[in-house]
């Protein structure tokens, strides 16, 4: 079964097409993805289809029957309307011809996808080609009619061909047709890897776009050649959310990791994009996520759609109604009120008495974190003629007493709106069950866990198959020892693994004892080994001017690493967690599972002292140490 985007088709399209979307779901190969009226840099055609041992080929479906048909040639057909007009089309094979040529020549302008040598030298290193889809008309048709000569039997599919309940449908010979709609049809001896199809996706969809670190392009022997590295887009299912949300209220809850705020921030961008004139806001909790929430939609929104064309868009800020913004900073700034008199100003608000700004859409990350007064203040801001809100949770990283009964709280029911990420794309499977075995031994929720649906409250995370190096643990004698020892790791990993310091992160629970300045003792090892470092959460201040790529070690609370990711992370001084003055234990096991899911590859614990938690983790020591005996004597 191909992979299909959007999920299912939308309600008006004709019936030929949803005939035809079932048809390529179904008997297409699972590694296929297939595009419903997908938006290109402008056009807009019916089917887009990508496989690796395919290339790519563009269909247009069209429902004419013999009676719609008056006058064809091969560049213009003349129709007879329904209303009895007639009317003149481009020939649909013809128009199928130019979307192919069209994408093709955006994709030819990347390195990685064409011919670099040899006879077809900036050709596409794939076959691309397009097809018509008639699904009215049968093969007899064409030959009784003479169709053929305008159509080639090569480059089309009829009615017999594409539909299940006919006689003479085939499977095979769908497929067959399907693999030789080419001008030049020829068989990829290797298949596309996951990163060729990945960067066509890229090229394609602007949408669907993570990061990729680009260079100028530069002439290259004729050609604008343009050398992508890291490309990163969205897997399909988080394409499929971002592009499916529809519209009105939506609720998606995932596990960490699994993309929820990358999603929120392609929807924003999507929002803009088809709704230009929408005053759209983005809220979140914490301050340092909506700087990274700030940073990484601005970058959306003013990324080319084509990069090929930079030095066109160079200097070009999109104009766009998107502002980003942690709660309290939007009561204080845009709403000029504070969280005590949001009482008040409902009150109002339901009087007609308060003016205050509007909003045509809302999308809520970490909705967790907010109390219900907040919830009812957002929905008396949101247009009720649009309703679109999207409120994004993972209930295993609530660190804040919230009780939820969103109906309660915004008049709105998410029942049949709602949308489960399981999928931990951000971390390691030794990472994700290094967390989650911590998370469900520790939880006095554990019991409201589920591995699908809604019934439950906490929802268990599925690893990717992206596997990495376990864990570390560090027991030191004394706190001085722990910091050296970290400042010591961070380097060899900048040295030896080359991970930039701008991709490592230390955590905390705390700065400071009546006994130790531990933020103090860390900065002094960290300088004594040469490594820039940029206090995150020294206050308000160095929260706003947080820079991602600023080429330097991060230190935060655990609290400010929320919706943060980073390559490694180090979690210093375990031993004062849970911490001695926090009544909540449930509150410290979300807080640590926060700081763990927030590494990408590397994570590192370290404590000097004695808890509850140490306890835990000197019993995995203890594990480790007694299984590598074990396997020295079975190998002895």
């Amino acid at each position: 079964m191909a992979y299909t985007i959007p999920e299912t088709i939308r309600t008006s399209a004709t019936a030929g097409e949803r005939l035809l979307f079932r048809t390529l779901k179904t008997y297409l190969p699972d590694d296929y993805i297939v595009y419903y009226e997908p938006e290109i840099h402008g056009k807009r055609p019916d089917f887009v289809v990508i496989g690796p041992d395919l290339g790519f080929v563009v269909l247009e479906v069209k429902d004419y029957t013999k009676s719609t048909l008056l006058q064809l040639n091969h560049d213009e057909w003349t129709l007879h309307t329904s209303s009895g007009e007639q009317r003149t089309v481009k020939n649909p094979l013809k128009q199928a011809r130019e979307y192919a040529f069209k994408i093709s020549d955006v994709l030819k302008k990347d390195k990685n996808l064409v011919q670099l040598e040899g006879k077809y030298q900036f050709q596409l290193k794939f076959p691309y080609g397009f097809g018509a889809v008639f699904t009215r008309l049968h093969q007899k048709d064409f030959i009784q009619d003479g169709l053929y000569a305008v159509v080639e039997p090569s480059f089309c599919l009829t009615r017999d061909e594409i539909d299940p309940d006919k006689e003479g449908f085939s499977e095979e010979i769908l497929m067959e047709k399907i693999m030789n709609m080419f001008t030049i049809p020829y068989r990829l001896k290797e298949p596309l890897t996951k990163e060729e199809m990945d960067a066509i996706r890229y090229h394609l969809f602007p949408e669907v776009r993570i990061s990729a670190e680009f260079k100028k392009p530069v002439p290259y022997q004729d050609q604008l050649l343009l050398s992508l590295h890291d490309v990163k887009a969205m897997d399909l299912h988080q394409e499929n959310l971002a592009k499916q949300l529809g519209d009105k209220n939506r609720l998606i809850r995932g596990v960490a990791g699994s993309g929820k705020t990358l999603i929120l921030a392609s929807r924003a961008k999507l929002l803009a994009k088809e709704h230009p004139d929408w005053k759209i806001l983005i809220l979140c909790y914490n301050i340092s996520l909506s700087r990274n929430i700030e940073q990484m939609v601005t970058h959306m929104m003013n990324e080319p759609d084509d990069l090929f064309d930079l030095a066109e868009d160079e200097g070009k800020g999109r104009t766009h109604h998107v502002t980003v913004r942690n709660f309290h900073a939007w009561l204080k700034h845009d709403l000029k009120i504070t969280e005590k008199t949001i009482p008040s100003v409902l009150d109002k608000i339901k009087k007609g008495e308060a003016i205050l700004p509007g909003y045509d859409a809302i999308l809520i990350d970490e909705g967790q974190d907010f109390e219900s007064s907040w919830f009812e203040l957002v929905a008396n801001l949101l247009n009720p003629e649009t309703k679109s809100l999207l409120l994004v949770e993972d209930r295993a990283q609530s660190i804040y007493k919230r009780k939820r009964s969103y109906l309660q709280d915004m008049g709105l029911s998410f029942q049949g709106r709602s949308k489960v990420l399981n999928i931990n794309y951000r971390n390691t499977a030794q990472v994700v069950k290094f967390a989650w075995d911590f998370y469900k031994t520790h939880s006095a929720l554990k019991n409201k866990v589920v591995d699908r649906g809604f019934e439950g409250e906490i929802i268990a995370p599925q690893s990717t198959k992206r596997k990495g190096v376990e864990p570390m643990i560090i027991k030191a004698a004394t706190f001085d020892q722990e910091a050296r020892s970290v400042a010591k790791l961070i380097n060899r990993l900048n040295k030896e693994k080359h991970v930039p310091y701008s991709e490592m992160l230390i955590l905390y629970r705390v700065k400071k004892s009546h006994k130790t300045s531990y933020i103090d003792i860390l900065k002094h090892e960290l300088s004594k080994e040469g490594i820039d470092h940029f206090w995150l959460t020294e206050n308000s201040e160095s929260k706003r001017s947080f820079d991602m790529d600023d080429g330097r070690v991060k230190i935060s609370t655990i609290d400010s690493s929320k919706g943060l990711d980073f390559q490694a992370v180090f979690i210093l001084n375990v031993d004062n967690m849970p911490f001695a003055l926090e009544d909540d234990v449930e509150r410290e096991v979300s807080l640590l599972y926060i700081g763990m899911t927030r590494a990408k590859q590397y994570l590192c614990l370290s404590y000097s002292a004695e808890s509850e938690f140490t306890k835990y983790f000197d019993g995995l020591v203890q594990e480790r140490k007694e299984k590598k005996e074990k396997s020295k004597s079975v190998g002895g």
